[in-house]
């Protein structure tokens, strides 16, 4: 593997040009800078943007580098990591009082095992339902209106001793940002009705990369990040000391759904773009990596304490592309995002893709989630001590039918508890409340955590 020194020293002499990026591999120094710039690649065609003449660049050297060895040279893209030079100066919020949640994630000991919930704003709560009837309007036009998100994002809190607050929102707000439609027609889940249907329109449908920047953020996704200023606000208001988690989804799972139109059908359709549009494809990536950077931060800014990046659709890709086209955007997401707020916590879900734990534990975030299908006994190890765990009770256990009772779900709860541990967890579900859990169920699973976790570790340090 060629050595980051030579990789230097070659990338300096093909550098020329004004315009100025930082380049770090993993080894480097985070604040050397060098100046590239390259308008034709190896097979004629121009650059269309700045990042990609450096992209260029680097393919070129390595193509060089691989001719003058005489073998194959194993290239680890997920290395080189790409930021705009600048001054800028990012700020996070103050520690919540409740920061429960916030040490599980950062190592720090815990008196409990803190607990959220994926979904727990939303379908499984009575207060949703007569809320949105009020209204009169569908779960996207809510999204729209921020005194809607607030109150949604509150709801379970006031029913529920949880640790954090989670934004009620959508993966799917990026792909409207890029002006891409999405509906919900109902019964079908969410759908973008006008799908990219041809590797063309990545540059014709979508802004360009240099248009994707904080101003870019903070016109298109306003509506967000005035409600996360409101949930806080309200938060306060109401005497909430939890931190506020904000999310958005991964690139490839924005990718499959701009691509694909839905996740009912048309499911190979991701792979196939990577596969036989590989070019436009990571042009869309590199796209995506960058907007959800930008809109990560803003949501810091706007006052999120936590953040949570969800590869909802990592079921849809094999190790194979996940490693050489997801992972790479996700290690520029986190070391970028941990380098702008050293202080928040980054947790990232890779859904259906246990394979991806290992390596996204040594990509630089805080927590890791496990899905339903990772066995308890090997999680721990597969992370080791780079990160804390998240997740993976079964919210099959939270419907009230069978033999599914408060004091069942304790006894599950415990045993998630004695498998995983109580420290460096943050417990969870394995997948998403899907609406037909039992309130009484899920009050019985939070405040199991509390206090069979203080049990546990009260007797650990007896």
């Amino acid at each position: 593997k060629l050595s980051n020194l030579v990789l230097t020293s070659l990338l300096s002499l093909c550098a020329v040009g004004s315009e100025a990026f930082v380049v770090r591999p993993s080894s480097f120094s985070p604040t050397r800078q060098l100046k590239l710039h390259l308008t034709t690649g190896p097979s004629g065609k121009a650059a269309s943007s700045s990042e990609e003449d450096l992209q260029l660049t680097r393919q070129i050297v390595l193509q060089h580098v691989e001719k003058e060895q005489g073998g194959v040279l194993e290239e680890d893209t997920s290395a080189v990591i790409l930021d705009d030079a600048d001054d800028r100066v990012y700020s996070s919020p103050k520690l919540p009082e409740n920061d429960l949640m916030i040490r599980a994630a950062l190592e720090n000991t815990v008196e409990r095992t803190p607990v959220w919930l994926f979904r727990q704003a939303g379908r499984h709560l009575p207060e949703y339902h007569e809320h949105k009837k009020k209204t009169g309007r569908s779960f996207l036009d809510m999204l729209k209106h921020p005194e809607d998100v607030a109150e949604c994002t509150l709801q379970p809190l006031r029913r529920y001793n949880l640790d954090a607050a989670i934004l009620f929102s959508d993966i799917l707000v990026l792909a409207e940002a890029l002006n891409i439609d999405v509906t919900m027609p109902g019964g079908v889940g969410i759908l973008v009705p006008n799908p990219l249907t041809s590797p063309d329109q990545v540059y014709s449908r979508l802004p360009s990369i240099e248009e994707i920047n904080e101003a870019f953020v903070q016109d298109k996704l306003k509506n967000v990040l005035d409600s996360v200023k409101l949930i806080r606000k309200n938060m306060a208001e109401e005497g909430m000391k939890q931190p506020l988690i904000g999310f958005s989804a991964a690139p490839y799972t924005l990718l499959f759904y701009m691509c694909g139109g839905s996740s009912k059908k048309n499911n190979e359709i991701g792979m196939k773009w990577l596969n036989e549009h590989t070019e436009e494809s990571q042009h869309l990536m590199n796209i995506l990596t960058k907007l959800v950077i930008e809109y990560m931060s803003a949501q810091v800014e706007a006052g999120a304490h936590m953040l949570q990046l969800f590869e909802a659709m990592g079921m849809m890709i094999d190790e194979e592309n996940f490693n050489k086209f997801a992972k790479p955007c996700l290690k520029q997401i986190a070391t970028t995002l941990k380098e702008r707020f050293p202080n928040v916590p980054l947790m990232v879900f890779a859904r259906g893709a246990s394979f991806a734990n290992e390596e996204l534990s040594k990509l630089g975030f805080d927590v890791v989630t496990i899905d339903g299908t990772v066995p308890r006994d090997t999680a721990r190890a597969t992370v080791g001590d780079r990160c804390a765990l998240q997740g993976n009770y079964d919210p099959s256990y939270l419907i009230q039918e069978g033999e599914n009772t408060p004091e069942t779900v304790r006894s599950s709860a415990k045993e998630m508890l004695q498998a995983l541990g109580s420290q460096r967890l943050i417990a969870n579900l394995g997948e998403g409340l899907g609406g037909k859990e039992s309130p009484e169920l899920v009050d019985a699973f939070i405040n199991a955590i509390h206090e069979e976790s203080e049990k546990l570790i009260g007797a650990e340090s007896a």
